[in-house]
């Protein structure tokens, strides 16, 4: 199941942007300029839409890896 979270790794700012990418399988790229333009277009309110997201979506968990000097229990 999908899950929107703000991404860790690859972020710019936030990882709001990626996060949507990633959600909707769409390069973040194309978020992130969609977003400006909406932002100067809006006078500047996707700035506060932005900071919300950043507040309300929960950060992707850490990708445990496991090495061969990891003891596994």
């Amino acid at each position: 199941m999908k899950e929107l979270v703000r991404i860790r790794e690859g972020k710019m700012l936030g990882g709001v942007c990626g996060g949507i990418g990633k959600y909707f399988d769409i390069d973040p790229v194309l978020i992130r300029i969609l977003w400006v333009v909406l932002t100067c277009l809006s006078v500047g309110i996707g700035v506060i839409v932005y900071i919300a997201a950043w507040i309300l979506m929960p950060e992707e968990e850490e990708k445990s890896t496991v090495t061969a000097d990891t003891p596994v229990s």
